[in-house]
């Protein structure tokens, strides 16, 4: 098991960030693909298909989500995504920290992380 930790600015204000990622109207604009998401705790998520999918845990307006991404492993260490956005002079600072993720899904996840996440989000908000 892996953890992954990074930041990445996006230049637009943190409620468009968190917005981006919780609201599943607009998740499907970004992502092209329709999305089960709900930003209430002990609710579960789905994103690309199925690709992705978990349950929310803790969410904070505009500040925070916290979730359990599901991989085939036990419970016993679950696999965490916390993710903060912080203002920034450019916009905001997205941290992503995703722990317990099985070695054979790490360079794929990280990729991902950049590749299908931020960079998607970028071109929806920043102008």
């Amino acid at each position: 098991m892996k953890d992954y930790k990074k930041q990445y600015i996006i230049k637009a204000l943190p409620q468009d960030v968190y917005a981006a990622l919780t609201n599943p109207d607009i998740i499907a604009i970004w992502t092209g693909e329709e999305v089960e998401m709900n930003a209430l705790p002990d609710t579960e998520f789905s994103w690309w298909e199925g690709d992705i999918c978990g349950k929310n845990i803790e969410f904070e307006t505009d500040k925070k989500i916290v979730q359990q991404w599901y991989f085939d492993q036990d419970d016993k260490s679950p696999s965490i995504v916390t993710l903060k956005m912080h203002p920034d002079k450019q916009g905001t600072s997205l941290e992503i920290n995703h722990t317990n993720i099985p070695d054979e899904a790490y360079d794929n996840i990280t990729e991902g992380w950049k590749d299908s996440i931020v960079e998607p989000l970028r071109d929806l908000l920043e102008e």
